[in-house]
Formats: structure tokens, C-alpha cells, sequence
């Protein structure tokens, strides 16, 4: 039997007041497969701890097939947890390990044809009678795997289970989970910091910043419509390149968006994402541009909806099949700040409309929300890079990054025409917040 699990404005503090969860909520299906993605620290491995009952929540509520569960112990919530250090007994073989909840759960059967069962699945019926350290790193994460599938739990939690293994193994086993899970039919709660591990395997991937929740979808949506920069640069390789861009929106000329010594043209008539710009006009904004919007082209050669610009070669990186061409093309990147840190900087907002309930909600509403996503500016304490300045140390040369063929011969130096296809053109505003392609619920005027 698979399960449902729902979090109501989960919320996790620890000491001091620190607040690794913020009021989360999700409603995972039985049956699903579903990814918390986020950087580390962002607070997926305590959700799943609060899932599993390891952790209990600060505030708000988990519910187990619609029923309250934030009291049931970890042993009767019929969950099976893999980890990301494997946890196998070092004085068991692989059998017993795979035995041990069985003999645990039903001390008067015998757990041989279960574990016998599992290992076929797995295929790791040589392995059964070697100890963990006789194992490899694979053998040994499959045999922590058997230990949770013999069980029939009615739902998996997946703490980072491959990141502990080489690359081509975690390939191999990543395919392994996705057929394993998809035979067995099991609600999954999956946590990574690898954004190819999440598209490839979860139904959903619902990306976590903060603790706070950022955006939940398909792995097709979170990649073509992010929410936010946030999410639109956390997801994806290469990483989407982020320009800053200023609109200009004469009444009587053409809409363009510049981007320092060059500009992009939207060509008219303005399709609506393109109209509702205008009232960006005179505004900075954060335009991204994945690698494969952009392609090495004249001008002459362009389709409809693509632009022209140009960039000169910095850098170019041979991956095989393709190749990621660095090109400085004068333009200003925006960055994401911490990134690859958990918490963001809370912003105070001003108190609005205090005395009435609708002021209150916003009030509470924006006490959610964290820092801004992407900063307009270069980080403090160092000065903005020039077209002809060195690189900073660890950041590739060029401000735009484009995936092509290995069949341009490019060197460095090379000043080479490029066209920007518009239907992969994301503008964001100052705060990080996708406004083109538009929204799906465009805000109030009065928010």
C-alpha cells in the first residue's frame, strides 16, 4: 500500500531562534515520485526527517493519508529511509542487513525469501554473504536499498543517496531508482542538490531556498517557466546566463532592452509578454538567456523571432558532442546571491494598512517571503568588471555563454555574429521575479 503525505505551513526552528523551514506546504500524491532540490543547507534533509518523524515540527502540520501525524513515532509511520552514508551494520553481511527490519517487524517468520526476493530485483544475489567492507560504494548503497525495499514500506525517503558515488555509478543507479520505484508503484520523497538528478527522476521537483519554497512543478515547468532567477539559475546546464537590461519603450519607436553596448529589438507587433514590459520602462531589469537560446549566425540567416547581436570569443570549452563558447559582449551580468548558501538576508518591510485584516494578511504574507533573489549590482567590497578586465577568480571569462556544434572553428579574439531567439528570452524585475514570459496570476495593482 502507497501513501499520501501532506505538510501544512511546516515550520522547523532550532536554538537561538533559527529558522531552517519556513511555514512550507506540499501535498505529495500516492504513488509519486517527488525531488526537494535546493543548494545545501536550504532545509530538504530536515523536511524529509520531519516526514519521517525523526524531526518534529516547530509549527504546522503533517498528515499521513489526511490523517494528524506530527505525534506518531517513526516506527509506525511504515516508511523506509536510504541515507546518504549507506548505514549498514559492519558486523552483518549483506543478508542480514537486508533481513534486519524484517526480523525486527516479525520476529516468528523467515526473512530469507523476502530478502532473497529483493536481491534478484536489485541484482545483488552474489553480494549476500560479503560483509560492507568487502563492498564497493554501489554494491553497498544497493544493499541499503534492498534493506528498505524488502520491507514494503508504503513510502521512500531518499536522503541524497548517490552522492557519495563516482559519476558513471550515479548515472547507472540514478536509471536503477526511476525503474525500481516506478515498478514498485511507492510514494518517493527524494532529496539532492543535483538538479540532473531531480529532472530526470521526479514527477515533481518542488525547489527549496532558505527553507522557503520557491517553486513546484514539473521538471519540463521548472525549467522553462522558473518562478524566479533563483530558480531559473539553479536549474540547468550550463547555468542561464543573467545580463542586467534596461527597457526603453518609446511611444513612437520601437521596444528595446539594452544590454550596455548592444541592445535586443522586440519586433512588432509586441506579443503580449512583450507588452506588458512597458511598465517596466526606464526600469533595470534581470534578463536570462539559457545557452541554447542563443545560436552563432549572421544576421542574414535569422528566423522569425530571433535577434540580432554580436560577442567576441573569450573562452571555449570542448565537451565532445558540443561546445560552450564564452563571448563578451559588453554587457553587465547580475548575480544570485549565496547561491550556494542557505540562508538569504531578511528584508524588514514597511507596515501597510496595519488596522485593517487585509493589511494584516500582507503584512504576515511578506514576513514569508526571503531577501531578494538577484542583486542589480556587483557584490560589495569589489569593483564592477569591465569588458576588458581579467575574470575574478573562479568565474569564467565572458558575460554569455552559448552551446553549439563542434563544428565552428573558433579561437580567442574572434569577433562572431550571434542571434538571440526571443522565445527564450525571461526578463526578471529588481527582486528576482519572472515578469516575462508573464505569470500565470498577474499581481494587484495595489500589491
Amino acid at each position: 500500500m502507497t501513501r499520501a503525505i501532506s505538510l501544512h505551513q511546516v515550520s522547523k526552528s532550532y536554538a537561538r531562534g533559527v529558522r531552517v523551514v519556513e511555514r512550507l506546504s506540499l501535498d505529495i500524491r500516492p504513488g509519486e515520485f517527488l525531488v526537494l532540490l535546493g543548494p545545501s543547507g536550504c532545509g530538504k534533509s530536515t523536511v524529509l526527517r520531519m516526514i519521517a518523524g525523526l524531526e518534529d515540527p516547530s509549527e504546522g502540520q503533517v498528515r499521513l493519508d489526511g490523517e494528524f501525524a506530527n505525534d506518531l513515532p517513526p516506527a509506525e509511520r511504515d516508511m523506509a529511509m536510504v541515507f546518504q552514508n549507506f548505514a549498514l551494520y559492519p558486523s552483518m553481511t549483506g543478508r542480514d542487513n537486508i533481513g534486519f527490519p524484517l526480523r525486527i517487524e516479525a520476529p516468528g517468520e523467515d526473512p530469507r525469501p523476502r530478502v532473497d526476493a529483493t536481491a534478484r530485483m536489485l541484482g545483488i544475489e552474489d553480494l549476500l554473504d560479503r560483509f560492507p567492507n568487502q563492498l564497493s560504494g554501489g554494491e553497498r548503497q544497493r544493499v541499503a536499498m534492498g534493506r528498505a525495499i524488502a520491507r514494503h514500506p508504503s513510502a521512500f525517503l531518499m536522503d541524497e543517496p548517490l552522492s557519495n558515488l563516482d559519476a558513471k555509478l550515479r548515472n547507472h543507479l540514478r536509471a536503477e531508482i526511476a525503474g525500481l520505484t516506478r515498478k514498485l508503484g511507492v510514494t518517493t520523497v527524494y532529496v539532492t542538490h543535483d538538479q540532473a538528478e531531480a529532472l530526470s527522476l521526479g514527477d515533481r521537483v518542488a525547489v527549496l531556498r532558505g527553507g522557503v519554497l520557491q517553486q513546484l512543478g514539473t521538471p519540463r515547468t521548472v525549467y522553462a517557466l522558473p518562478a524566479n532567477v533563483f530558480v531559473a539559475a539553479f536549474i540547468g546546464t550550463p547555468r542561464i546566463n543573467l545580463l542586467r537590461g534596461l527597457v526603453r519603450a518609446p511611444l513612437d519607436g520601437a521596444m528595446t532592452i539594452s544590454l550596455g553596448r548592444q541592445y535586443l529589438r522586440l519586433p512588432e507587433p509586441l506579443c503580449l509578454d512583450h507588452q506588458l514590459l512597458r511598465v517596466q520602462q526606464g526600469r533595470e531589469v534581470i534578463v536570462g538567456l539559457r545557452s541554447e537560446g542563443v545560436r552563432i549566425a549572421r544576421p542574414s540567416e535569422a528566423r522569425p523571432g530571433e535577434v540580432p547581436i554580436s560577442g567576441l570569443v573569450e573562452h571555449v570549452e570542448f565537451q565532445g558532442h558540443e561546445v560552450l563558447v564564452h563571448f563578451n559582449t559588453g554587457s553587465r551580468p547580475a548575480y544570485v546571491p549565496e547561491l550556494e548558501a542557505p540562508r538569504p538576508v531578511r528584508q524588514v518591510r514597511r507596515r501597510r494598512r496595519a488596522g485593517t485584516v487585509l493589511g494584516r494578511l500582507r503584512e504576515r504574507a511578506a514576513g514569508l517571503r526571503t531577501g531578494p533573489v538577484a542583486v542589480m549590482d556587483h557584490p560589495e567590497g569589489t569593483e564592477p568588471v569591465r569588458a576588458d578586465d581579467v575574470p575574478p577568480e573562479g568565474r569564467q571569462p565572458g558575460d554569455l555563454v552559448v552551446r553549439t556544434t563542434p563544428d565552428f572553428e573558433l579561437r580567442h579574439g574572434l569577433q562572431v555574429p550571434l542571434l538571440v531567439d526571443l522565445a527564450h528570452l525571461f526578463v526578471f524585475d529588481q527582486h528576482g521575479e519572472r515578469i516575462c514570459p508573464a505569470p500565470a496570476r498577474l499581481p494587484d495593482l495595489d500589491e
